[in-house]
């Protein structure tokens, strides 16, 4: 290959490497928790849903689609939702949705980007970044004793399917920390 094919090649190579990042960064879900130390997580066996009060609440439908989400991830680790006051933790949730500018640079050719030999194009978008607050109150002490988020989850413009799909494997990634790591 010649000199200015293998220009080309590498120039295609870093166009497709920066479409895949900025393509990855935008649907990567970001979750983080925190847990009160010393609490027996292991004594939880009932939960009811609560209502932050103050708290930002989306619709009915997303509602309903969020405690879905939550109550898959929580049946799976042993938990039962009961209606009733006794139950040994309390959930509830917060919902925010922000807006971010995405930037989409390209090279449109002519030459390797760090010499200035050709020209670049540079588009943006606003994206909706939607964060998810789960809290986990222990109903006897009346304390916060798990919380974690999931930012980029929410999505109002979504297809319904790809709202709960995405809701799902949010969920899923932020229970993987409850009940934490039990530390030795």
């Amino acid at each position: 290959m010649n000199l200015h094919g293998n220009k080309r090649m590498r120039h295609f190579a870093a166009l497709v490497c920066m479409i895949f990042l900025s393509c990855t960064l935008v649907r990567a879900q970001d979750v983080s928790y925190n847990a009160a130390q010393g609490t027996d997580f292991s004594k939880f066996k009932t939960y009811k849903w609560v209502a932050i009060k103050g708290a930002e609440q989306p619709d009915q439908i997303t509602d309903g689609q969020i405690k879905q989400a939550i109550d898959s991830q929580l049946a799976a680790k042993g938990l039962t939702k009961v209606d009733t006051d006794n139950a040994d933790i309390y959930i509830g949730y917060q919902v925010s949705i922000n807006q971010e500018q995405q930037f989409n640079t390209y090279d449109t050719g002519g030459g390797y980007w760090r010499y200035g030999g050709g020209m670049s194009t540079t588009t943006t978008s606003t994206i909706q970044i939607g964060t998810l607050a789960v809290d986990i109150y222990e109903a006897a002490a009346k304390q916060l004793v798990w919380r974690g988020s999931a930012s980029k989850t929410l999505d109002p413009k979504a297809k319904p399917d790809k709202r709960q799909n995405n809701l799902n494997k949010a969920m899923a990634k932020l229970f993987k920390n409850y009940p934490p790591p039990v530390k030795k």
